[in-house]
């Protein structure tokens, strides 16, 4: 092996090691909160490894005494109750340290999973729209529950185990000779360096095989969730083999973290069995030979048996050890994944008092090598209406995305009421905007929570006045199950003008300043879009709106219209204006009425 490979494995290891303090470092300022239960724990944990290591002492006094002709009762029986107070002692401390840590370990997962699902809504669009929900569900299931047996182990199994060795070899050296003592810590040493090294080794494995579970689990809650399209097109058997894919290449690795545990097993095994033979084999010499007593056999044996008999489980506990930090690790990477969007240092709330929104000379591209808006300028005057048309792909949907500040401008600036969104915090400039989506998306839920959505603060009466208002309420009541009816995953069971409905009246209860109509009705029919077209038009009438739309029947009443195309706006004015210019919105305009009545009645 080349110099080169050596350094190159040595930076491995060392990037190993700084990747598990750091996840373990992480983890303090949670535990640390409850700092005094975490101090009466370890206090628990030092009282029971000490009663622990003194009962063998306590065996061997008990032995010699009634080994000797002038044993009397009275003597062995004081050592033989202090033998049972030092055995109750080291599991009742034991048990209480166990009582006494549980709330900083279970207020820990539930510390830790409450940031990593507020930082989850933070991030950005550009991250939601690229995740994969099933692996980011995984990862934050596993690094939980990885929390609680990462601070089990670490604490209260190996820092014990590892304590009570070298107890027990100091002990052995003092109370009997040097060779015991060094016995003990070199086959120590030995059975740590087999499990450090091959475990480090084998984490390569149970890696991949966690990311590929990930993977697996992703791809099996994305197809359930496309449900009706593998259905539509017939692929549920493309669906299972590509499951079963990612199924078999988990299946290797973990077929791979199998064969390098059993590999790891055997060496500890052999290791812990060399030690015992030469610990046994030394004892037996001293009392053969006179050097010690009967009771120095039976508290070597004692010992060997309280120590060993932990250190057996050394392996199992470093390894998943090491699988805790890996998934807490992952988790914590979800944690400390950066913000796209962020609201500046001295930002401060938005008061809205007329609701004028200006665009000034904005351009921005989601990817360097597309602009998709290019030195954009208009203005919506507070309570009036603007639309924007256009073909797909033309830049209307981002205006809306900006607006929203899903994503910042690369260029110019949006402000309302003459200050820029940058300067104003996200959460007080969203509540000013509601949106009605092309694609309204409910939770599976009962109608009541999807409309209380807009403000779930909101009195009963006031979620039923927004379902009036979007003409949604008789048929809510005509429902069986009424207000609490189940709308499905997504909201599947509703029709889509239905959807659109509860979009509205959710809208309508968070009461906003300005109203964002994202391709509102594009996906309805001609029929139930002329009915939510009117509610939607009544809505926008008493605020601040921009429309952004494909067909143009749904924008004719809007103050001003704006034309776009590839990122720029070519024509701007009113329907009648527009027509007149005989351009590009002309154009439009004659196609769409022609298709409209080349279209058979419904």
């Amino acid at each position: 092996m080349s110099p080169h490979s050596f350094h190159s494995s040595d930076n491995a290891s060392e990037q190993i090691v700084q990747t598990d303090l750091r996840a373990i470092s992480r983890l303090f300022p949670y535990l640390w909160e409850f700092r005094g239960r975490v101090l009466l724990s370890l206090s628990l944990l030092l009282g029971a490894k000490l009663a622990s290591v003194s009962v063998p002492l306590v065996l061997k006094k008990i032995i010699d005494s009634l080994d000797m002709s002038h044993a009397s009762l009275v003597f062995p029986l004081t050592l033989i109750i202090a033998y049972g107070l030092l055995r109750f002692s080291s599991t009742t401390f034991a048990d209480l340290r166990d009582v006494v840590f549980a709330k900083v370990t279970q207020r820990a997962m539930r510390r830790v999973s409450m940031a990593v699902f507020q930082h989850l809504h933070a991030l950005s669009l550009r991250f939601h729209l690229e995740r994969q929900t099933g692996g980011i569900t995984r990862d934050i299931e596993r690094g939980s529950k990885a929390i609680s047996s990462l601070v089990g182990f670490l604490l209260f199994r190996i820092t014990p185990t590892v304590l009570e060795i070298l107890m027990v070899a100091v002990i052995l050296f003092i109370k009997l000779d040097w060779v015991f003592g060094m016995i003990t810590l070199l086959t120590l040493a030995v059975y740590v360096a087999f499990t450090v090294t091959i475990t480090d080794w084998r984490t390569q494995f149970v890696r991949r095989a966690n990311t590929l579970d990930s993977e697996a689990y992703g791809r099996a809650i994305d197809s359930l969730l496309n449900y009706e399209t593998v259905k539509y097109f017939g692929n549920e058997r493309y669906e299972a083999d590509r499951y079963d894919n990612s199924l078999a290449e988990w299946e290797r690795a973990a077929l791979q973290s199998q064969r390098s545990l059993g590999f790891l097993n055997a060496a500890q095994a052999g290791t812990i069995a060399i030690g015992v033979t030469l610990m046994v084999l030394r004892a037996a010499e001293g009392v053969v030979g006179g050097t010690l007593t009967l009771g120095d056999l039976v508290m070597v044996n004692a010992y060997l048996l309280q120590m060993f008999q932990p250190l057996g489980f050394l392996g199992v506990m470093y390894r998943q050890i090491k699988e805790s930090i890996t998934d807490v690790e992952r988790m914590f990477t979800l944690l400390h994944r950066p913000k796209e969007i962020e609201d500046a240092q001295d930002a401060e709330k938005l008061s809205v008092h007329g609701g004028e929104v200006k665009f000034e000379h904005v351009s921005f591209s989601y990817n360097a090598d597309r602009p998709i808006l290019r030195d954009v300028n208009f203005t919506i005057p507070a309570g009036k209406t603007v639309a924007a048309v256009g073909a797909s792909g033309a830049g209307k949907s981002t205006l809306a995305r900006l607006l929203f500040r899903f994503y910042d401008v690369n260029e110019g600036c949006i402000k309302i009421d003459g200050r820029d969104i940058r300067v104003v915090t996200q959460e007080s400039l969203r509540s000013a905007i509601g949106v009605v989506p092309q694609d309204t998306v409910l939770f599976n839920d009962s109608i009541y929570y999807n409309i209380a959505y807009g403000r779930p603060d909101a009195a009963r009466k006031e979620v039923v006045d927004a379902a009036r208002a979007a003409h949604i309420l008789k048929f809510i009541e005509s429902l069986p199950q009424g207000w609490e009816t189940i709308v499905g995953e997504r909201g599947l069971k509703l029709s889509g003008g239905e959807k659109q409905r509860v979009a509205i009246a959710r809208t309508l209860l968070k009461n906003p300043a300005i109203l964002i109509l994202d391709e509102a009705t594009s996906a309805l029919d001609t029929k139930t879009e002329k009915a939510i077209q009117t509610e939607l038009l009544e809505i926008a009438k008493s605020r601040t709106s921009l429309i952004i739309a494909h067909r143009l029947s749904t924008v004719v009443e809007s103050d001003e219209i704006l034309v776009i195309e590839t990122g720029r706006i070519v024509e701007r004015g009113r329907h009648a204006e527009l027509l007149a210019q005989n351009g590009v919105y002309a154009l439009m305009w004659a196609m769409q009425q022609q298709a409209e009545e080349e279209k058979p009645e419904e």
